[in-house]
This record gives C-alpha cells, structure tokens and sequence, in this order.
C-alpha cells in the first residue's frame, strides 16, 4: 500500500486527499438527504466493526508512546467496566455506571497529561465535575452528545495529521472544517429541509438515540437523524479510507507492537467480524446494536484520553521521516 502511496501523495502535496473528502461529502450529504435512516442502518452494519478495528490500528500505532504500560491497563479496565455495563439490560444503574466509569476516564487522562501542572489539572477536574454532574442529571441528553461527538472527533485527528503537510494545508482544513462543522449546522438549521425526503419509518426508530429528549416529535428530529448519517459516513471515510492510505507509519507501528495483524490480517479481521454482525443486525437488529454497542466502546471511548494528550503537547512528535516521505 505505501509504495504506491509515496509518489502520488508527493507530487500533489494535500490536492488528492482533500479531492477526495471533497467528493465523499457530496456523495455522503446526497444520501442522507434522501435516505438518511437507511443510509445509517447499513453503514453500520457494513462498515462498523471495520473502522472499529482500523482505528485502534491507527491509535494504538501512532500513539505507541504513550498509549502503554500502567496508563494503557487502566484505561482498558475503565471501558471494560463501560463494555460490561453495555451488556447488562438498560436501565438507570447501568447508565449512571457508564457515565460514572467515562468521567472517571476522563480523569485519569488528565491526571496523566496534567501532573504537575496543577492549576490546568485543576482547571480540567473542575469541568469535568461539573459535566458529570449535568450527565447524570441529565443522562438522555449525555448519550445523545455522545453519540455525535464520536462523528465529530475525526477532525483533531486530521488536524494534527495535517501539520506535516508541505502545502496545501489551508484548503485541506477548510474542506474537514465543511463537513464536520458547516454541512450539519445547515442541516440543523433546517436550510436543507427542501430536499431533505419525508420521514419514514426508519427514522422514527432511530428519532430517540440521536436527537436530544426537548425535540424530540418534532421536525428537528429528522434534521437529527439526517446530521448523525452524514457524520457517520464520513466518519468511516477517514478510518477505512484516508489514514489507512496516508498514514501508514502508525499502521506499520502498530504491526510492530502487534505483529499477528499485520499486513491485511486486520482488515481481514475487521471484515470477517463485521460480516457476522451484519448477520445478527439482520435476525435480531436490537440484539446486533447493543452488542456492536459493546464491542465499539473500545474505540469510542479510547479517543478521548488521545486528544486530552493531544491538547496538552504529551502526544508523540507529529510525523517519522518515513512519513514525511509519503508527503
């Protein structure tokens, strides 16, 4: 893969890449106009445990240096406890637990990015007490959050990827900061209700998991359901497509560390388990989302601790030599 990467992504710089995002937000906005509960079902269950597998691929890998040891064990006995409360029948102990083990998350992030820098550690425990406290007040809306904050969390990512590019950063910036930020504000803001198709059915069903409870019933709700298909799209867009192709140092990283899944066993990997699913979301469609529900929490939930390091400068330098090649 890298080596038919290398001249194509040196001689135009970002043109290629941001072409492409520029093309899969079309296409992706086209589709969750018109079908929006459609298109969020079968992404899902097509590429779902796929962009689940490809992302750890990428943050375990580029993120080596600090994703280890005491830090990395805690953080996995932390989501382990969200994964466990997952699988238990929903109700309020099991939310309260999530949302209890995330903030807990949270802190154990800072406490490890923050140490000895006591008035931001501070500053950060201070915020984070205080959205605890709103999402367990609140815990409809936390889940709601959640779930497009995950969509929207590619766009640090690409940030920092960004930092090594030797031209055309700006453009590169403007088309990510498109779709994550400008396309679901007009969606939002009902700009786009004259060729955005009639409810269905489907989107009744998924209403409740991606619009906040106040409105619910209401023609926000599609607008909603419309904002998490078009995110979710392109979220699988950066994880199956663009890192994969043009980062593959933290790819080759993560081989290193993890060597039973290298070359195209992780993708091997992510499709085999994803077919199966796919099979289950077809015989039983609750069952199949609450165990992809489950599994995904790894990953979900392993961004954040990432970009708390990132904000603070822990994070490892941006690019290898090999890396810069491939620009």
């Amino acid at each position: 893969m890298a080596t038919s990467v290398v001249p194509v992504a040196r001689s135009a710089g970002g043109v290629l890449p941001t072409a492409g995002f520029a093309v899969a937000a079309v296409l992706a906005l086209m589709l969750a106009l018109r079908a929006p509960a459609t298109l969020a079902v079968l992404g899902l269950a097509t590429f779902g445990i796929l962009h689940n597998v490809l992302e750890l691929r990428y943050v375990a890998g580029r993120f080596e240096q600090v994703l280890a040891g005491p830090f990395l064990r805690l953080l996995l006995v932390l989501i382990t406890g969200i994964v466990v409360c997952r699988l238990l029948p929903p109700g309020a102990f099991s939310r309260t637990a999530e949302i209890l083990l995330a903030y807990g998350l949270l802190a154990a992030a800072c406490l490890h990015a923050l140490r000895g820098r006591l008035l931001p550690l501070a500053a950060a425990l201070l915020v984070l007490g205080a959205a605890a406290a709103a999402s367990l007040a609140f815990p409809a809306y936390h889940f709601v959050v959640l779930a497009h904050l995950h969509n929207l969390v590619p766009l640090v990512f690409l940030w920092e990827w960004s930092r090594a590019l030797p031209r055309g950063r700006g453009l590169f910036l403007a088309v990510q900061c498109g779709w994550v930020l400008a396309v679901p504000a007009l969606l939002l803001a009902g700009a786009l209700d004259g060729v955005l198709a009639p409810a269905a059915g489907g989107v009744a069903r998924l209403e409740a998991a991606y619009t906040p409870p106040a409105w619910l019933h209401t023609a926000a709700g599609l607008r909603f359901v419309a904002v998490f298909a078009f995110l979710q799209t392109m979220h699988y867009v950066v994880w199956v497509w663009f890192l994969p192709r043009y980062a593959p140092d933290a790819s080759a990283a993560f081989e290193r560390r993890v060597p039973v899944l290298r070359g195209g066993r992780a993708w091997a990997l992510g499709a085999a388990a994803g077919a199966a699913l796919a099979v289950l979301f077809a015989t039983d469609w609750a069952q199949g989302k609450a165990l992809y529900a489950a599994v995904a929490s790894y990953h979900a939930y392993l961004e954040f601790p990432v970009l708390l390091l990132l904000v603070s400068g822990l994070a490892p330098a941006v690019l290898s030599d090999r890396r810069k090649d491939l620009l």
